[in-house]
């Protein structure tokens, strides 16, 4: 079954964008457009992901909707192994800190499977932000833009001092991810 899951980069990202957002449905040409691959490509690859049970189909509209059988037998394992990569966005982590000085970085939303979160980054430091907007629109491809949000070191414990509710949201949430933190100890300076 291992096998037949993750055998072709097409497969990967439909996996990807299945697993990681399990409440929505898909048609064929919005995943080529989405996922920017072949459409027979894509449609080889959901009859496959069909054949083992991850996928069904239902018509509406003239059109096949695909989504996501939550009583596949491993898809909460699946789901898992996803987002634990995508959470600890190695690529991009190291992407983001070439684009300037980074203190703070939190990975939240669409990288940890958190449809909740008002948003997907949030950076602490000096950034092209330029260079960022580029980079999230063009080589991040998710269903959704990438949100984020990017504040000075000094507006960022400014509003931490202030007990500010959405950078202290964004601390505690146990689903975000915080990948880089180089003001540890300010931060635990001002909590206490």
């Amino acid at each position: 079954m291992l096998k037949a899951l993750f055998s072709s980069t097409t497969r990967l990202k439909l996996l990807r964008t299945f697993l990681l957002n399990p409440e929505k449905e898909y048609f064929i040409r919005e995943l080529t457009r989405m996922l920017n691959e072949q459409i027979n490509s894509i449609r080889r690859e959901l009859n496959n992901l069909k054949k083992i049970g991850l996928l069904r189909v239902r018509n509406k509209e003239r059109k096949k909707y695909y989504y996501l059988d939550p009583t596949f037998l491993i898809a909460q394992e699946l789901t898992s192994i996803f987002q634990k990569e995508s959470a600890s966005g190695g690529d991009v982590v190291k992407r983001l800190g070439k684009m300037g000085k980074v203190e703070v970085l939190i990975l939240s939303g669409s990288f940890v499977g958190n449809p909740g979160s008002p948003i997907d980054l949030f950076l602490v430091g000096e950034v092209d932000k330029e260079k960022l907007t580029e980079y999230t629109t063009q080589e991040l491809k998710h269903d959704k833009p990438v949100r984020f949000t990017v504040l000075s070191a000094n507006d960022f414990l400014y509003r931490l001092e202030c007990n500010d509710k959405f950078v202290n949201s964004l601390l505690h949430d146990q689903k975000n991810v915080v990948a880089v933190n180089k003001l540890q100890r300010e931060i635990e300076g001002v909590k206490r």
